[in-house]
Formats: C-alpha cells, structure tokens, sequence
C-alpha cells in the first residue's frame, strides 16, 4: 500500500517556527544582561565581573551540546532530538529560577544552554530535510529577518520583566516560551527526517571526524578564526550591561543603545549575500577582520585622549558596536563556509565539531576581555582589535600557504 506523504505546514507558518527555534539561544542571553547588578547584589558576588558567568557558561554549554545533538537527530529523527532538548532547556531553567547558590546557578546555565543547542543545532538540519539550494537560502534568510528582532528586544523584555517581578522571573519567561514552542512543535511539524534515511549513532564516527578537522591545516585556521570572531561578540555581551550603564551612565535606556545596533548590524546577512558572489567569501572576511582592528584601536585611542564626552561618546561607542557587528555579519557565515569546503562527504558530522570547538575557545577568550572592564570601553575596544587582528592574521597565512602550494 501506498503511504501518504506527510503534510507540512505552510512555508509561512514553518518560517515563523525555525525563527522561533533559533531565537532561544539569543533570547536566553540577551535578556540576562540587564539582570547582572541584581544578581550580583543577591548572591553578595563583590566584583559585578563575576556575574559575566551567568552568559559564559550557558554558551560554554552550548558548545558541548552542539557536538552531540546534530548525530543524535541524523540518528533519532530531527523533532525528538529538538523536542528533548527543550524539555531539557525549560528544566533547567526551573533550577536556575529556584536556586540559592550562585555555583548551582551557574550550572543550571550550562546545562540550559546543553538544552539549547538541540533547537540551535538541528533546526538547520531541518531545514535541509525540506529545501536545497535558493529555495533553503530563501527560507533561512526570511528566518533570520524575524531572528534579528530578538537580540534587539531581548534586553528591554528582561529589565521589564526584572523590574516588575524581580530577576529569577527572567527564568519563568524561558519556560513559557520554551512551552510555547514545543507544543507548537509537536503539534503542527511532522518529523523531516525519516527512519529510512537515518543513520546508527557511533562515536567512532565522531571520532573521525574530530581528528580530520584537527588535523587539516585550512579547517583550523578557519575554525580559529571563528573562535576568534565569536570572540568578539561575546566579549562584547559580557562587557555591553557595564558599559552601558556603568561607564555611559545610560540607567534604564541600556536596552534602546542595545537594539539600536542589533538592528543595525542585522542588515549585514542581506548585504553579504549581494557581495559574496562579486567578492568572495575569502576577501569579504578577512578585509572584515581588518576594518574591525583598525576601527577599534582609533576608537579606542580617541576615549583614552578624552577627545569625547558626554552624548558624543554614548554614541561614538554605539557606532563602534554597530560597525564591529556589522562587519563580523560579513565574516562569520563565510568563515563556516571557508571551514567546511575542504571537509566533503563528513560535512555534517564536521559542522558540529567546527560549532562545538568554535564554542568553547570563543567563550575562553571572552572570560579575560570581560574581567578587565576598569569602567571605561578600552579594554573591551583593544580585546575585539586584538582578537581581529589575529583572525585577520590567520586568514591571511591561509591563503600565504595555498598560494605557495599552487
């Protein structure tokens, strides 16, 4: 007998679903930032620093997620593996709402953030179950436009809720959307990825294809020039509360500042995706990188002269944000292509070693760019133009040896 075929939602509905999806991750962070003072008051934590751990081990934790979900779902199907790591995700988030100890709580944040990476993860491999080709860069560049609206509001909605309800409500907000979602999830999407076409589960596999990335000199200088690159960001979201409000003295508009460059720095996947066929992926992230140091060291030169005070220097910080964001959008998918060219029939299992890697050195960089705020934006101007500096350096010595071999 002939089996029916599986009805899909309608690509409109299925859009709105895969932004929701990888919208967690930037939700579960970003609304955080606002909280750091409160947090550090509660726990009696001293150097408000140390509540920059509350964002370092949830991405530290997506990164070791990142390396499991995306086998399990080529070996379980793509809507349990995304649906366990909610139910994971919305646990923990629970645990870190109940909690009374900081440690506990910073271990409930790795283990969110383990949860997250299902949704993260495996919601492009969904995508690829449905679409190829135009017809997938389509799809995800109309997910992405909805995605961009969430790092921009994300700060506004945790200090609202923070100053209504107090900040462990924060939490109560992930379990609902987190609830939302799966029931969304389970309701209206059928599984992508069949029985048919899955494979067994073997670490040896995993094996494999961690020591093929670790062993092919383009594949990791790539990937150290996303480690670096994530680097960048995520010194900024440890530093960006501080910055704000500390030094900038911006109280309650810290949220406005902050999506004024998340809105801004958005706009750079559509604009890559016009310049990358003419310039190339190469070319298009490394002049990035390069842009990126040498706009940060003037930056910086300009606030350590006392050139600016005032408004004039709220906002030569605002655009130095938007500029670097703007400018790692152009690096970062292409420094992911870059990476997996040379990886062919193991594509898959390299991405999530590539991701996972790429985690967890960027969020190692990030703890020391976060520990030196001294109440001003330099160390995190000259950290972002350090680390570009040696992405701009690694890409280049790339091609050096690729010219040389040719």
């Amino acid at each position: 007998m002939k089996q029916r075929p599986v009805r899909q939602p309608p690509n409109a509905e299925f859009i709105t679903l895969v932004a929701m999806l990888l919208s967690l991750v930037a939700f579960a962070t970003d609304s955080m930032l606002p909280a750091f003072p409160a947090i550090g008051a509660d726990f009696g934590l001293g150097d408000i620093n140390n509540a920059q751990m509350i964002i370092i081990l949830f991405i530290a934790g997506t990164g070791v997620g990142q390396l499991i979900m995306g086998p399990l779902s080529d070996s379980f199907g793509r809507k349990p593996v995304i649906l366990a790591g909610i139910m994971l995700f919305a646990l923990a988030s629970y645990w870190s709402y109940a909690t009374d100890s900081y440690p506990e709580l910073l271990l409930a944040r790795f283990v969110q953030g383990i949860g997250v990476s299902a949704p993260r993860t495996v919601t492009h491999a969904m995508v690829r179950d449905r679409f190829s080709g135009r017809s997938m860069a389509r799809i995800l560049s109309l997910a992405m436009m909805l995605f961009v609206l969430v790092p921009a509001i994300a700060p506004l909605i945790g200090q609202t809720i923070m100053l209504a309800f107090g900040w462990r409500y924060i939490f109560v907000s992930f379990q609902l959307l987190a609830v939302g979602i799966l029931i969304w999830l389970l309701l209206r999407q059928p599984e992508t990825h069949p029985p048919d076409r899955r494979t067994p589960f073997r670490m040896k596999a995993m094996g494999h294809a961690l020591a093929k990335v670790m062993t092919h000199r383009v594949v990791v200088t790539y990937t150290l020039s996303l480690s670096l690159a994530l680097a960048c960001i995520f010194s900024y979201l440890v530093s960006a509360q501080q910055a704000y409000v500390d030094w900038l003295d911006t109280g309650e508009r810290f949220p406005l500042y902050f999506a004024i460059v998340a809105v801004v720095s958005g706009s750079a996947s559509f604009l890559n995706a016009r310049l990358v066929m003419r310039l190339g992926v190469w070319t298009l992230s490394t002049t990035g990188f390069l842009a990126i140091s040498l706009m940060s060291i003037i930056c910086a030169g300009v606030i350590a002269a006392d050139l600016l005070a005032g408004s004039h220097l709220l906002w030569l910080f605002v655009a130095w944000s938007a500029g670097m964001f703007f400018l790692l959008g152009l690096c970062l998918a292409n420094l992911n292509a870059l990476a997996l060219e040379p990886m062919g029939q193991i594509a898959g299992l390299a991405a999530s070693v590539i991701g996972a890697v790429s985690t967890l050195i960027c969020t190692l960089l990030a703890i020391p760019i976060g520990q030196l705020f001294n109440g001003t934006g330099i160390p995190l101007m000259l950290g972002v133009a350090v680390y570009a500096g040696l992405a701009f350096l690694a890409n280049l010595s790339t091609r050096l040896s690729q010219s040389g071999q040719s």
